[in-house]
């Protein structure tokens, strides 16, 4: 995956768990949701509605872990900053501003999420601004309430299954989680935390 920061080894590292996981992060302010005339409502699949709860602003706050499926003892960094969401034709896709900081350096990036209604899924696709390339999608939807995302990448050269997280903490307060396997999905370990409040 080209999504690393070119600042220091373990920046480079961070990178690859940022960018898999922009795609879960963002958020929505009141009043923003561009409105959908009732007629279309009715004629549009319930997954396509999925993430009109996030169109906004919204604070970001993140947890990466330094080296995801390392030896290395567990080192979590922190980020600070915003997500913005703007919904794109009518409701079909929308896309995500991502801008946070901390000490170890800043992330600014872009997930592009589109709907594919004969499938009823979402992709989401991310990029880094800083090389401008693009991540391999991952695939999902909500179930009960809980966002559920999968894909294939890789770290360091060797293939991983990535798996995203979302989990609705109330009209103003969200979860994104992403988690790494190296072994077929049998494991998964935890790397990237976020909690976004609506500003």
């Amino acid at each position: 995956m080209n999504t690393h920061l070119k600042i220091t080894m373990p920046q480079k590292r961070i990178m690859v768990v940022c960018m898999s996981l922009l795609a879960l992060t963002a958020g929505a302010a009141p009043g923003e949701a561009a409105p959908i005339p009732s007629t279309a409502q009715a004629s549009v699949a319930d997954g396509q509605r999925s993430f009109d709860w996030e169109i906004g602003t919204w604070r970001s706050h993140v947890r990466v872990l330094a080296n995801p499926l390392s030896e290395s003892p567990d080192e979590w960094l922190g980020f600070e900053g915003t997500s913005v969401v703007r919904p794109l034709m009518g409701g079909r896709s929308n896309v995500v501003e991502f801008n946070v900081q901390g000490a170890t350096g800043r992330i600014e990036a872009l997930n592009l999420r589109l709907y594919e209604p004969q499938a009823d899924r979402w992709s989401l696709t991310f990029v880094n601004m800083r090389d401008g390339l693009l991540t391999p999608a991952v695939y999902g939807g909500f179930h009960d309430g809980v966002g559920e995302f999968y894909g294939d990448d890789q770290l360091d050269g060797r293939p991983i299954k990535v798996r995203f997280l979302i989990v609705r903490q109330g009209p103003d307060k969200a979860r994104f989680e992403q988690a790494f396997s190296d072994d077929g999905g049998e494991t998964w370990e935890t790397n990237w935390i976020v909690v976004d409040k609506r500003i």
